[in-house]
């Protein structure tokens, strides 16, 4: 069975964890990566432009200085972003050299959607990179940011990248296979579409599966989904461990993850 989006899928945001990027020992996720990349430069490959919103600095930055817990005071966290940043951005830059492609790295604060100057400065920035092939990697500028190190969450920061490119799918990678029905505290079935974010749909949501990685969940990507539908942008929620699960969702729609059509 095929998925039917309403319209042609021309432009697509793609936000990553860091539980698909790193392992549990904080150090590159090489095979995930490379997947990755790999289906982001199909897609470019079909004329389709991509965004990449990308985690994993700061664990990737822990794990190249040896260290194997996330800790919980901010300039820990703040040099372990500049280091894991540096080294995520390498990790891919070689990926998609290999596939004849470019990445290039864009750091945001919330700041940045707060100013209109600003936010109209990324937007350009993004949309001369996407005409000429590259694929904007962005992330938030953990170094200087603290509010999203304590608070905030990058899927947050897709659903805005995506209302702000116009783009006409926002897919979340996660861990699980998408949002499940939740009875006396237990998951049950999964949901596959979810025509709209109800109240009985956020209870259904719960909290990052793994601290030591992730800050968000499931929680934080349904509030993603209501920012980003508010924008017309349609949206999945898929296992970022299934394999070629871009490529199946947006070139062959399967009907991969759980699906939020939105208004």
């Amino acid at each position: 069975m095929e998925r039917k989006f309403p319209r042609k899928i021309k432009r697509v945001v793609i936000k990553v964890g860091s539980s698909l990027l790193a392992t549990h020992l904080m150090k590159p996720h090489e095979v995930s990566l490379k997947s990755l990349v790999g289906q982001i430069c199909d897609l470019r490959d079909k004329g389709i432009e991509v965004v990449l919103v990308s985690s994993g600095a700061i664990a990737l930055g822990l794990g190249e200085m040896g260290e194997h817990v996330r800790p919980s005071d901010t300039p820990s966290l703040q040099a372990a972003a500049a280091v894991g940043q540096a080294l995520l951005m390498r990790l891919y830059g070689d990926l998609f050299k290999k596939r004849g492609r470019i990445g290039a790295q864009i750091l945001l604060t919330w700041d940045d959607f707060k100013s209109e100057l600003r936010q109209t400065n990324a937007k350009n920035t993004m949309h001369k990179l996407l005409s000429r092939g590259v694929v904007p990697v962005i992330n938030e500028n953990d170094t200087i940011s603290t509010e999203e190190i304590k608070f905030g969450d990058n899927d947050k920061l897709s659903a805005m990248v995506a209302a702000m490119v116009r783009a006409d799918l926002l897919i979340m990678l996660s861990d699980v296979d998408g949002l499940y029905k939740k009875e006396a505290g237990k998951l049950t079935e999964k949901l596959n579409v979810v025509p709209e974010i109800t109240d009985e749909i956020k209870k259904f949501a719960g909290g990052a599966r793994d601290q030591n990685l992730s800050k968000g969940g499931m929680v934080t990507k349904v509030n993603a989904v209501e920012i980003a539908s508010q924008a017309g942008v349609l949206c999945v929620i898929a296992n970022g461990q299934t394999r070629d699960v871009i490529r199946r969702i947006v070139i062959d729609h399967e009907p991969l993850g759980t699906y939020f059509p939105g208004e």
